[in-house]
């Protein structure tokens, strides 16, 4: 018998840059953070990663995703919740340079949920 290891869902608003590179490593993997991005950070409900997306990653980039995935919960007891702001605004800050055992610990498939463009 199989013990299944308990998850946790997270959420992570992205551009349509950072979604190709997931969509190339087959749904299974965040690509390397650029020189000036120091962390990743998923965050912790889908109302939070649906503003990013739809009033960030829309003005920033033309487009906004959210993506869900569950990755292991004993391995992300090591990042302490993070507030943004307001009570519901809540983050993990994973250092660039553990994104690679972050992946690791990244159970099934990174899933597109929701996409936002900007009006014609």
């Amino acid at each position: 018998m199989t013990v299944r290891q308990a998850t946790t869902t997270l959420w992570r608003p992205t551009g349509p840059k950072e979604l190709e590179l997931v969509r190339e490593s087959g749904w299974r993997a965040w690509p390397p953070r650029l020189l000036e991005q120091p962390i990743f950070y998923p965050v912790l409900n889908e109302d939070y990663a649906i503003r990013i997306a739809r009033d960030w990653n829309v003005k920033h980039d033309g487009a906004g995703f959210v993506t869900r995935f569950e990755v292991e919960s004993e391995f992300l007891a090591r990042y302490p919740v993070q507030r943004a702001g307001g009570r519901t605004l809540l983050e993990l800050w994973v250092p660039a340079e553990e994104l690679d055992e972050f992946n690791a610990h990244i159970v099934g498939e990174i899933e597109l949920v929701h996409e936002f463009t900007a009006a014609p």
